[in-house]
């Protein structure tokens, strides 16, 4: 699992040098571990290094909550997409980040520094806070506890500013970023909540700072996110 986690985003294929440096696994344990995992289609070796595996992708496609959950999101964010032909995500909390699940990228829009598998903080984030205002008791103190670090001149880092914008959002049922993960982008968010009313997902509409109208897409967005929770039940 350290040599997999060592692949990064933009990663096509890495050197075994490249893995050993990363992980700091000795070069012979790790040659003889690729080999295994290579024996097991979990990845690939080129003529100029190694990739990650078809069966990997096999694999990762039966995780089942995941699935369902892209499964019965899958025609709102369609619904979602037509109405809006801006670019939509539908993202899930993973300790203190978010994963993306799903994403319907839009031709107009900006390119948005997410990827289905993707990971994204959640306290910059539209999706992130939406699950942060919705989230279990403690969530909130362990983003804290890891840090708010400042990705663009428009991120809350404070904690207190940070707990009032989730205490809004909780209100309003509706999450906005305005620039505060990525320059020039800005997203409106709903989350998807479990019978406990806490959020198991979220679905949001990015597109360019200058031209994305939140307050006329946020109906929309908190719509399809009502749909996937009521499906869900």
């Amino acid at each position: 699992m350290t040599l997999l986690a060592a692949f990064g985003p933009g990663d096509t294929e890495v050197t075994l040098a490249e893995l050993t440096r990363r992980t700091g696994i000795p070069k012979p344990t790790a040659h003889r571990l690729i080999a295994e995992l290579a024996a097991w289609d979990v990845v690939e070796r080129t003529p100029t290094g190694i990739r990650l595996g078809m069966r990997l992708f096999e694999l990762g496609a039966l995780a089942p909550r995941q699935r369902g959950l892209r499964e019965t999101a899958a025609p709102f964010l369609a619904d979602l997409f037509e109405a809006t032909h801006e670019t939509v995500h539908l993202a899930v909390p993973d300790g203190v980040e978010v994963v993306y699940v799903q994403k319907i990228d839009s031709r107009q829009g900006p390119s948005v520094p997410s990827r289905v598998g993707g990971r994204m903080p959640a306290y910059c984030t539209g999706v992130g806070k939406a699950l942060l205002a919705f989230a279990p008791p403690g969530r909130l103190a362990a983003v804290v506890d890891a840090g708010l670090v400042r990705r663009t001149p428009r991120t809350v880092v404070a904690p207190g500013h940070l707990a009032r914008d989730l205490a809004r959002i909780a209100e309003r049922g509706i999450a906005e970023e305005h620039e505060e993960s990525t320059v020039g982008i800005a997203c409106v968010a709903a989350p998807v909540l479990d019978g406990d009313g806490y959020a198991v997902a979220a679905v949001s509409i990015t597109g360019w700072a200058h031209r994305l109208d939140t307050a006329r897409l946020a109906p929309a967005v908190r719509t399809a996110a009502l749909g996937i929770t009521r499906m869900l039940r």
